[in-house]
């Protein structure tokens, strides 16, 4: 029993206010299927019960699934699943046309594979409301040029808007973490269309630009197996310094160079 707790990493929203902000940042879900990722002992769980028209609630922890489904098995519009989100299939949680809405309080340590499930989805999700340490939180919002500004950036920033609500201290949860934590909301609308790129491809390629990030772009690229030549002509095509780094491109000079170094040959060994 004891080592659910450092293996889930389980620190429990208790500040009304910050419950109801979060609740509230979702907008109207009268009409919507919402999606609670890691309930917990459903702080949110009983407001957004009484918003949505269909809540599905997926948590991680057998016995806080068990103790939810006990609170809240009696109302028709919500579904606790005990199950791992990374493995949620969302599309099939879809009713109708409309995409889903989702909420949650991220455990610090698959913050990052969690969001990544979440942008894979996107053109299931309409908006997501989730929280997450302050300092990925920065990371996520960085904007290009500066020194947060990195894959997780690029992605997210990719897939849609990105605005940091509030942040909240460790005396907002019990027990208390020793970090603060931020909200952020994610409203999905994928960049791929405007920028010209391919989603599967340009996601890899935006990969290796950040592939040793203090290193200058053009590097990242040639260790990427792209001919020097090649690297250096795109470059200067897009406008892009040969000195740049990959924080200093953007998504706009990432996706200028894939599209001129698409169908170049890749160099494979050293």
């Amino acid at each position: 029993m004891q080592k659910k707790k450092p293996k889930l990493g389980q620190n429990f929203l208790v500040s009304a206010t910050a419950q109801a902000a979060i609740v509230d940042a979702l907008g109207d879900v009268a009409t919507r299927t919402v999606v609670e990722i890691g309930p917990g002992r459903g702080a949110l769980t009983g407001m957004l019960a009484s918003r949505a028209q269909r809540l599905v609630a997926i948590e991680l922890d057998a016995e806080l699934a068990a103790r939810l489904r006990g609170e809240f098995g009696g109302r028709e519009n919500v579904e606790i699943r005990q199950e791992d989100v990374l493995e949620t299939n969302f599309a099939a949680l879809r009713d109708g046309g409309e995409r889903l809405m989702v909420v949650g309080n991220l455990p610090y340590y698959i913050t990052t594979e969690i969001l990544l499930r979440l942008f894979r989805c996107a053109e299931d999700i309409e908006r997501a409301v989730v929280m997450m340490q302050r300092e990925v939180a920065d990371r996520v919002a960085a904007e290009p040029g500066g020194r947060d500004y990195g894959v997780l950036s690029a992605t997210a920033q990719l897939y849609g808007r990105v605005e940091k609500l509030m942040t909240l201290p460790p005396g907002a949860f019990s027990p208390p973490p020793e970090v603060y934590s931020t909200v952020v909301r994610l409203t999905m609308k994928p960049r791929f269309a405007e920028l010209g790129v391919d989603a599967e491809e340009f996601v890899a390629f935006v990969r290796a630009c950040f592939a040793q990030k203090r290193k200058m772009l053009a590097k990242n690229l040639r260790n990427a197996g792209y001919a020097p030549d090649a690297v250096h002509e795109a470059m200067a095509a897009s406008g892009v310094k040969l000195t740049s780094r990959a924080e200093e491109a953007g998504l706009d000079g990432m996706a200028a160079l894939w599209r001129r170094l698409r169908g170049t040959p890749v160099m494979t060994g050293g």
